[in-house]
This record gives structure tokens, C-alpha cells and sequence, in this order.
């Protein structure tokens, strides 16, 4: 997959453009990327970010709700949308010949909606039926507690739907202040990726965002401080969700692929240390993974695992020694190569897609990463060595204590500070 056909531009108004033609497919993905998430809404105003999201496909100045649906669904096209802590996005798949309309949909989304006050009180309700799935979806929720107590008093602890009664509270004025200011053409990427060519994909950009408003309020983001807080809640399940976690390295950071093979062998793969040993060997638990989530100035290296009630205390031992041995002992022979191998057959079969491809490149732009080729990517994996791995396992799992959060079947576990530790 070559990184030549890759163009782009930014339009007078400050619309970011990239494009990549491949021109042996027959689909288009196109985006329309927010910088914007919902670490950067008020606290007054949790959850409005998500919430305008939702809006935005409940009737513009020139389409109904059905008009939208009933549009994409005639050329066989896939709309859909998301919301995260630090952007958003809106994207379309379309047979190549459909871009115009693909284009114009989705620039109406995110520059004419028309916040209908009654459409505003019905979806106050999805979303108050979202908050609540997630309460009733355990492994969801272990994972939004955890990020409070990690995360204490900041935006990114905050959960992306709100809380009950922030959402409850919000009304047209607040919404349409919130979009005016945020939905601006400098806060926005347009991702393409497909059958197409760069000059028409602009031209059908630049027209349809003529007339959006370059520029709102400056962001301002300040970093976060971390807590390794130990929190135990007791709800009705028939086992406990575990979550561990350590400070970990921002998106960009040099150590990123080190850091992604480090995460590799401790639990991402069904051949990893916490796979292997907390499941295969142990029996604890069915699900158990490690991952890594970064952000703009912060990361975490976090552990999940669904286990008994009175498995609890025997599967944190043994994911804590996991951890003590990956800093104190030499890596297995041959396992290093297997991670390596792992993490280049994942990335080049995950950007096979029209729409994965657009998704990684929206994100380069976001972050101002947009040097790194899949070659270069490829590059960086193989250069990663056991000494690279032992030093970022030392500085990403120091000696401080992990956090910790149990949401638990059974009776609260105690947990002392101590058995956290990785001294």
C-alpha cells in the first residue's frame, strides 16, 4: 500500500484536506473529522459533545431525519458517527460515482442542524437509556469507573455520555452555543480515501463548506495528574470485573511502538504472559487483555479481566507478578519476534479498508503526526529490541502502586496498597 497517493491541502478557511487514491477499489470513505471531544465541553455541560452528535442526524435546513437515512440507504451507502475524549467523527462509505451526494450529506450534518426542541426532549431519552446500558454492561463500566478515580477531577475521567442530570438540563440555546463555537472549519479534517482524485474531492469540499465560520474559541487543554487509587464497588453480577492500570505514554511519544510490542506480549494476543497464565494455565478468567490509550498529553496502560467473586485477590497477585517479572527478567526467546510480527499482520490487515485507512489518516492529522508512512510504521516495529522493551516496561510500570478498581458480585474485596505495588 503505497503512501505516494496521499495529498494534502488546507482550504482558505482553514478545513484541513487529506486524501489517498486507490484506485483499484470501487468505494469511497469520507469523513468529516471534529477536533473537538469531550474533554474539551464545560463540566456545567458534561456529555453535550456526544449529545450534539446525536442531533446532527435529526433534521437539518434541507433534510428530515428520514430524508438523511432514506438518502443513504438508496445508493447502498454506510453513514455513521462517534464520539470520543479528544474528537469526533462523521463518515460515509459510498460506491465511488456517489461522492458528490456523500459530500454534500455530510457537510449538511455539520453545518445545518436545526436543534428541533421536541427532537431535542426525545433524544434526552436515548440518551439517558445509553447512560443506563452502560450501568447494566459490567466490562463497560468497570472502565468508566476506573478512569474517575484515575483520572480525578479532570475531562478525560469524565464519562463521553455525561451524567443524568447534565444531559437532562440541556436545552437549545446551550447546544446551538456549544455547535456555533465548536463546529468551525479550522477544527475540521476531511478524510477521503478511495477511487478518486484529489483536485475533485476539493472542489466538492471548498463548495460545500463555503460559507461555515472559520474559527471559535481557542482550545485549552491542560494535562492531567494521575492517582493509583484503589476503588471497590459491590453490585449484583454473578462475578467481578477487575481493571489495573499505570500511567502511560501520550500518543506521538517516541516510544509508542515499543510500548505497542510491550503490550503485545503482556496481554494482547492469545499467546501473551496474562493470556496464557491467568487463563490457559490458571483457569481465573475467560476475558483478560491489556491495552494502551493515549491521548494528546496523557496515556494508560490498563488490564481487564472478568473473574469469581472470590478469584479476585489470587488473579490480582497474579497479574501484579506478571507485571514484576516483564521488569526483572529476560524476554522469552523468540517472543519479542512473535509480538512484532503480531502487531505489522494487524496493522497492514486493519488498513486494508477504505475506511480504516481514512480513519488513520484523519487521526494523523489530529495530532500533527502526519510524517509516519506505513512503511515508516513497519520500520519502527522492527527496530524495537529487548532492551527498548525492558526500559519502557520500567518506565510505564514503575515502582508506585497500580490503581485498581473491582466491580464485584460479592462482598468487597480487601485489597491492600501493598499487593499493588511493582517495587
Amino acid at each position: 500500500m503505497s503512501d505516494t497517493a496521499i495529498q494534502r491541502e488546507v482550504l482558505s478557511n482553514g478545513l484541513r484536506l487529506v486524501t489517498e487514491r486507490m484506485p483499484h477499489v470501487r468505494s469511497v470513505s469520507i469523513g468529516v473529522w471534529l477536533t473537538r471531544g469531550s474533554r474539551h465541553e464545560p463540566a456545567a455541560h458534561e456529555g453535550i459533545a456526544h449529545f450534539v452528535e446525536h442531533m446532527l442526524f435529526k433534521g437539518t435546513s434541507q433534510r428530515s431525519a428520514e430524508d438523511i437515512a432514506q438518502q443513504v440507504d438508496s445508493i447502498g451507502g454506510h453513514l455513521d458517527a462517534f464520539t470520543s475524549k479528544e474528537y469526533a467523527g462523521y463518515f460515509i462509505k459510498v460506491l465511488d460515482e456517489h461522492l458528490p451526494l456523500a459530500v454534500d450529506v455530510l457537510s449538511d450534518l455539520v453545518t445545518a442542524p436545526l436543534f428541533d426542541a421536541a427532537e431535542i426532549e426525545r433524544e434526552k431519552k436515548v440518551v439517558l437509556e445509553e447512560i443506563k446500558m452502560v450501568e447494566d454492561t459490567p466490562d463497560d463500566l468497570v472502565h468508566e469507573i476506573f478512569a474517575g478515580s484515575f483520572w480525578p477531577a479532570h475531562p478525560l475521567g469524565r464519562p463521553i455520555l455525561g451524567q443524568p442530570e447534565t444531559v437532562s438540563a440541556l436545552d437549545r440555546a446551550t447546544l446551538s452555543a456549544y455547535f456555533a463555537d465548536a463546529y468551525v472549519a479550522e477544527n475540521f479534517v476531511v478524510a477521503a480515501v478511495g477511487n478518486i482524485e484529489h483536485a475533485r474531492v476539493r472542489d466538492l469540499v471548498a463548495r460545500a463548506f463555503e460559507g461555515t465560520r472559520s474559527r471559535g474559541s481557542a482550545m485549552r487543554d491542560t494535562a492531567p495528574t494521575t492517582a493509583a487509587e484503589i476503588v471497590l464497588r459491590t453490585k449484583e453480577l454473578e462475578q467481578s470485573h477487575v481493571c489495573l492500570g499505570a500511567p502511560g505514554l501520550p500518543y506521538g511519544d517516541a516510544d509508542r511502538y515499543v510500548a505497542l510490542a510491550l503490550n503485545t506480549m503482556l496481554g494482547g494476543s492469545m499467546s501473551s504472559r496474562l493470556f496464557q497464565n491467568v487463563r490457559e494455565k490458571r483457569g481465573l478468567a475467560y476475558s483478560v487483555f491489556s491495552s494502551l490509550s493515549a491521548y494528546r498529553d496523557a496515556g494508560v496502560a490498563a488490564i481487564y479481566a472478568g473473574c469469581a467473586n472470590d478469584a479476585v485477590p489470587e488473579l490480582i497477585d497474579v497479574v501484579v507478578g506478571e507485571l514484576r517479572r516483564l521488569k526483572a527478567e529476560a524476554l522469552v526467546p523468540g517472543e519479542l519476534q512473535r509480538a512484532k510480527d503480531h502487531l505489522k499482520g494487524s496493522l497492514m490487515l486493519g488498513l486494508e479498508s477504505t475506511s480504516s485507512r481514512m480513519s488513520h489518516l484523519a487521526r494523523q492529522d489530529i495530532y500533527g503526526d502526519q510524517s509516519e508512512t506505513l512503511d515508516g510504521m513497519l520500520a519502527a516495529i522492527d527496530a524495537v529490541t529487548e532492551s527498548g522493551v525492558m526500559r519502557v516496561a520500567h518506565r510505564v510500570f514503575d515502582s508506585g502502586p497500580l490503581a485498581l478498581t473491582v466491580l464485584g458480585g460479592g462482598p468487597e474485596h480487601s485489597v491492600a496498597a501493598e499487593q499493588l505495588s511493582l517495587a
